[in-house]
């Protein structure tokens, strides 16, 4: 027989049990930044290769929003505010990774100030750079590169997207 929430200690034992069996998913987090000419900030990833938007994968119990958000201050020194959701993309498992949660947001225009002293700020990173929105998909590994062209499409028209491993379901 199953607890009801009328006993509560039993009742969380048997949430808890269900909470420790069920699928877990990682979760990344990236950021669209631009500065005042409209090019997109790129970083380079010491640990993989090639060219990858701002961000990183969340902690425990951690926001995606949170998450994109640490991972500019830790990486970059930026403090910004995440302005809103462009992609949600469900990606398949692939080489030993599990199916993951990828988000992108919206993290709008840096300062010019911002622009100049950007530097990476951890070993996780060896270099920053800017470039126009159009070459940005061609430097990206292929999955990002399509995610990355659903948030320009949602940049533009306020729409957020949600993909199956970089495929729009429309």
């Amino acid at each position: 027989m199953r607890p009801t929430p009328a006993d509560p200690a039993a009742w969380n034992a048997y949430l808890a049990e269900g909470n420790a069996t069920q699928a877990r998913k990682r979760v990344a987090a990236d950021v669209i930044l631009r500065d005042s000419e409209g090019r997109v900030l790129l970083v380079n990833p010491t640990y993989k290769p090639g060219w990858d938007l701002p961000g990183g994968m969340a902690e425990a119990n951690e926001a995606p929003d949170s998450a994109a958000r640490r991972e500019l201050k830790e990486e970059l020194g930026l403090d910004i505010t995440v302005r809103r959701l462009l992609v949600v993309d469900w990606v398949a498992p692939h080489g030993p990774w599990d199916d993951q949660i990828a988000f992108i947001f919206d993290g709008g225009t840096l300062s010019e100030d911002q622009v100049t002293t950007l530097r990476p700020h951890d070993e996780e990173l060896s270099a920053v750079r800017f470039a126009p929105p159009k070459e940005v998909a061609s430097v990206l590994r292929d999955r990002l590169s399509r995610r990355y062209q659903a948030a320009l499409e949602a940049l533009t028209d306020g729409a957020a997207r949600y993909l199956r491993d970089g495929q729009s379901l429309a």
